[in-house]
């Protein structure tokens, strides 16, 4: 059994949580259906301005699944490098969304849905997030509370 690499500092963690949400192109969207019904998709994103911005079929569960106290799970990574944030959602409309954040959007994707009816942008507000690789990173995960970085 190989060890895992030294622990991260919380600051060194919340720097690559950053990174992450800067250069990564798509994420693990959770949501549940007021009966309880779980649904999780794949959805790209940008980050813009402290949210995670996405896209999806007016339609399609996620979209429904946001209601106006609307929460959602985020995660970004694979297994032994692992990215959770807990957030609320909003639905936005295309001609709702300020114009930087479609440009964001359009340019990150080469995809602009604004204008287009069948889709909206879902906004994601993160209020926890929680980083770690391996066993050792566990204690001290948890990176935000209530909104504001704790590091």
């Amino acid at each position: 059994m190989t060890r895992p690499e030294p622990a991260r500092s919380r600051e060194q963690r919340k720097q690559d949580v950053l990174d992450r949400l800067e250069k990564d192109k798509d994420a693990w969207v959770s949501t549940a259906s007021a009966d309880g019904v779980p649904t999780l998709v794949p959805l790209s994103f940008v980050w813009d301005g402290g949210t995670l911005l996405t896209a999806t079929r007016r339609t399609n569960p996620t979209a429904v699944n946001v209601t106006p106290d609307g929460r959602a799970r985020i995660a970004l990574g694979h297994t032994r490098d692992v990215v959770l944030i807990e957030a609320t959602a909003e639905v936005v409309e295309g001609s709702d969304l300020p114009k930087a954040s479609g440009d964001a959007f359009a340019a990150k994707f080469d995809w602009d849905l604004r204008g287009r009816a069948a889709w909206v942008y879902l906004r994601f507000s993160p209020y926890a997030v929680r980083a770690w690789r391996e066993s050792n990173e566990q204690p001290g995960r948890d990176l935000m509370a209530d909104g504001h970085w704790l590091v």
